[in-house]
């Protein structure tokens, strides 16, 4: 009689699993949950905050011992992630930032101008401002003469000048040869490249070596005949293309210069402690 019963109840518990959902549908419901899950993952992070990226750069810098990105701010904490407020500030300390440093490049082509308006050199020497600094542009044969990288003795006097101003001012120096497109090809200058860098190192060399101004502040560049200030069409405007430009950085430019060791610490950049330049391989 029990085992009759017994029969009868888990049929009737048969029957009532069967009425439910299929087995299958539980993983399947799990299956769902997790590509869910996985889509608003990839969802939340394709949409970045900027500010919270860039502490994460800073912080990764930091860790590998790279040197800190300047901060816009100044010393004040960045604004809230992603406000309008944060957005407001960092414009405005740009602004202010950007301000301050033209006032100071003001202040320096003052000297220069003054220098220009006592010397010989007015007509042959321009200052101009553009968005690196300071421009000081010497016309066509002022320091070298055509086709070699030798300064004029006449050129060291206007260099002895301007010397002055530069070391008293904290900015980056970079000085930059430039040609006209007539090619050159000789034993010492197979190609302008040549000859428009070796002029941008006369100067500076005749700079340290002779004012002593920190080598970390300078650097020279050669850029041929493809940077020209006119189209090389026409006889005066290769004469005009036919130039030094020394060129005195905004601060904030100065900041991106490539970071330099302390004098004596190494010479990395192959300078002397004196503030000689010298070269043990060769370069």
């Amino acid at each position: 009689m029990g085992l009759g019963l017994r029969r009868i109840g888990n049929a009737n518990a048969d029957e009532e699993q069967e009425e439910g959902a299929p087995a299958w549908m539980l993983t399947y419901g799990d299956m769902v949950t997790l590509i869910l899950t996985f889509f608003v993952f990839l969802f939340s992070v394709s949409a970045p905050n900027s500010q919270q990226f860039l502490l994460s750069v800073r912080s990764i810098r930091g860790a590998l011992g790279f040197p800190p990105l300047p901060s816009a701010i100044g010393e004040e904490p960045l604004g809230e992630a992603g406000s309008e407020s944060g957005d407001e500030e960092l414009k405005k300390a740009l602004a202010e930032r950007l301000e301050r440093e033209m006032a100071q490049l003001e202040e320096v082509k003052l000297l220069l101008a003054e220098f220009l308006e006592e010397s010989l050199f007015g007509d042959t020497v321009r200052i101009e401002m553009d968005e690196r600094g300071i421009v000081i542009r010497f016309a066509e044969n002022v320091l070298f003469d055509l086709g070699k990288a030798d300064l004029r003795p006449d050129a060291r006097k206007i260099l002895d000048e301007i010397a002055k101003v530069l070391a008293k001012i904290p900015n980056h120096i970079r000085v930059e040869g430039h040609t006209d497109n007539l090619p050159i090809a000789t034993s010492k200058f197979p190609s302008n490249w040549e000859l428009s860098t070796a002029r941008a190192t006369a100067v500076i060399r005749y700079m340290i070596d002779l004012h002593s101004i920190d080598p970390r502040r300078m650097s020279a560049a050669g850029y041929g005949e493809y940077r020209p200030l006119k189209p090389n069409d026409s006889d005066e405007n290769r004469r005009l293309n036919r130039r030094v430009d020394i060129v005195i950085l905004r601060l904030g430019l100065s900041e991106g210069e490539p970071l330099a060791l302390p004098v004596g610490e190494g010479n990395a950049e192959g300078v002397e402690a004196g503030g000689s330049i010298h070269s043990d391989s060769g370069r």
